[in-house]
Order: structure tokens, then C-alpha cells, then sequence
């Protein structure tokens, strides 16, 4: 499902590749952003140690166990800068992975989220066996949720968890939204290239 360079897919402004081992440090800079953190761990950077070590292997494991599911790193299409990632993450079976992205503050705003996410969601629909695309958040986490409404996910619960340190907002619990393969209609235009 990747080409011979390890690209996934490109949108008008990214491109979607595997991870590489040289790619931790970016990583550990995406995660080292507080505000990038917020909703995942109050802000707490995730140590190098983790991402080199348990991460990043677990990432790199999972593009043959589902091939087209999966990690990728996004990058700019105009200048190759590392802009952070998007995912389809594989449930056991790969027939229902959840939507996931994080991306650097100087990429917020642009629109590049929801444009990396409706082409993930294009992107699991066109893999045999993909029954469902689902994806949660915070209930506060308003951004991420008009992302998923914008990439064609519905809302479908609110839902508590119980948390060992839980964070500021965590109190109004989770969304979960999906997006089944029934209910899926291709974007009219031009397609992905």
C-alpha cells in the first residue's frame, strides 16, 4: 500500500510516510510542546527514553502486521518540514481502526488536520475489511472534535473513564465519534494524488 519511498498518500499540502528510527527526535519535539499535550497528558512531554525505546518500535511493527494501517509521519509537501502525524490505528483484526493526528503548533489553524484526516478516512475505506473508522477525545477538546465532524465522523457517546492522574477537563469525560463503511461517501472532486 506504500510506495517504494515509504509515502502512504499526499494531499495538496502533506505527505503521509512510514516512521524511521531518525525520525525520534521529531517526535520527542512534537511531544515536548505543552500545548500540543494538553488534552493527552495535561501537558507532560513523553521522555525520549519512551519514544526511542517503546514508541516508535511499536509504530514500526505495525506496517506489516496491517499493511495501509498504521503511523505515518506527516511533512510538508512544499518543504519536507515535519509537520507531526496521522493514523489509523489497527484494532486487533484491522477491521476497525481509530482515527488519531498530532501536529505541531506553527500547523494548527491551516486546516491541515482535517485535510490529513478526510484523506485517512478516503484512505481506510478503500482497504478491504475496514468496517468502522472511529476516533475519541476529550469532550472539552472542541478543535479536535470539529475536526472529526469535518472529516465525516458522527458523534456517538460520552463516556468516563476513570483516570490515575486525570487532567483538567477530563471531569466532562470522552467523545467518541465513527464513521462506518455503510454511511461513507467518497468527497466529489479531485481526487488524491
Amino acid at each position: 500500500m506504500t510506495g517504494v519511498d515509504g509515502v502512504l498518500l499526499t494531499t495538496e499540502r502533506l505527505r503521509l510516510r512510514r516512521f524511521t528510527m531518525a525520525d525520534v527526535p521529531h517526535l520527542v519535539e512534537l511531544d515536548s510542546d505543552p500545548e500540543v499535550m494538553r488534552f493527552l497528558t495535561g501537558g507532560r512531554p513523553t521522555p525520549l527514553v519512551t519514544v526511542r525505546d517503546e514508541e516508535l518500535p511499536r509504530i514500526l511493527g505495525q506496517y506489516d502486521r496491517h499493511p495501509g494501517l498504521g503511523r505515518w509521519a506527516a511533512e510538508d509537501t512544499v518543504d519536507g518540514g515535519f509537520l507531526g502525524w496521522f493514523a489509523l490505528d489497527p484494532s486487533d483484526d484491522g477491521a476497525e481502526p481509530e482515527l488519531g493526528y498530532r501536529l505541531r503548533r506553527a500547523a494548527w489553524g491551516r486546516g491541515l488536520a482535517t485535510e490529513g484526516a478526510r484523506a485517512l478516512v478516503g484512505h481506510a475505506f478503500d482497504i478491504p475489511g475496514v468496517r468502522r473508522v472511529w476516533a475519541q477525545t476529550m469532550a472539552v477538546n472542541v478543535r479536535s472534535r470539529a475536526v472529526l465532524a469535518k472529516a465525516g465522523l458522527r458523534y456517538v457517546r460520552t463516556f468516563h473513564l476513570d483516570w490515575a492522574e486525570p487532567i483538567a477537563g477530563t471531569e466532562q469525560g470522552e467523545v467518541e465519534y465513527e464513521l462506518l463503511r455503510a454511511d461513507h461517501r467518497p468527497p466529489s472532486g479531485p481526487g488524491r494524488r
